[in-house]
């Protein structure tokens, strides 16, 4: 019999509630503003939004200034050949360029460019006052969920 009361229990904890729900979507509209708020900053420099996010993640990956094909791919949530598209892509635009691993020859490293570095520093400028903006909406609202 206590079975039941515990099964119950969690049932009523699951159970979402309309406020639960607005907070949700207007959490999720928030970030949503964001989002394209920085797809159009990078549109405005001739970027998408992935080659800002790969050359975000090349710059902002935990110690190291440069980064392999695998972990690009693993913090873009990208496939590996997806990866190796978009630095294609950055490479034709002078932003990056690739090297091979001096310990791994199999390995490629991708490399940040001076040019690169600079459309990325604007780029993330505009990015940190946008959220500088929004971040007593958000936190407001994180306090909800």
């Amino acid at each position: 019999m206590p079975r039941k009361k515990v099964n119950r229990a969690r049932k009523r904890k699951e159970v979402m509630q309309k406020r639960d729900y607005e907070a949700l979507a207007a959490f999720r509209y928030a970030l949503r503003k964001f989002f394209r708020f920085s797809e159009q900053a990078a549109g405005n420099v001739g970027l998408s939004m992935r080659q800002y996010q790969a050359l975000l993640t090349i710059c902002g990956f935990p110690g190291k200034d440069q980064i392999s094909m695998g972990e690009m791919a693993e913090w873009l949530q990208i496939k590996h050949h997806s990866a190796v598209g978009l630095v294609d892509r950055l490479e034709s635009q002078n932003l990056v360029t690739r090297k091979r691993s001096k310990g791994d020859k199999r390995r490629v490293l991708v490399h940040i460019t001076v040019k690169g570095r600079r459309v990325l520093q604007r780029l993330a400028r505009l990015n940190k006052e946008e959220l500088r903006r929004l971040k007593p909406q958000i936190q407001q609202l994180s306090e909800l969920l």
